[in-house]
């Protein structure tokens, strides 16, 4: 993983950082697919279901945050 430049602005870093964590995250479903092979796996459709409802909840979790960023911790 490359270092990022000192000069590097906010949007740069968040563009280039962003780029690497959701084609990560894009690979990793991808692989999560092979579970689909039922000569391999066997599963029923609640178990699917299952699966899919929890990945897309932590996605409308995080996409709250980008709209609704939280407010800072409590300080006196």
């Amino acid at each position: 993983m490359r270092k990022s430049p000192k000069n590097e602005t906010k949007k740069e870093r968040f563009r280039r950082l962003a780029s690497l964590r959701t084609n990560k995250a894009l690979n990793r479903i991808k692989i999560l697919g092979n579970c689909a092979n039922r000569q391999m796996y066997e599963y029923s459709k609640d178990d699917v279901d299952k699966v899919f409802d929890e990945i897309n909840r932590k996605l409308r979790e995080i996409k709250i945050k980008f709209h609704f960023p939280s407010k800072e911790k409590f300080k006196l």
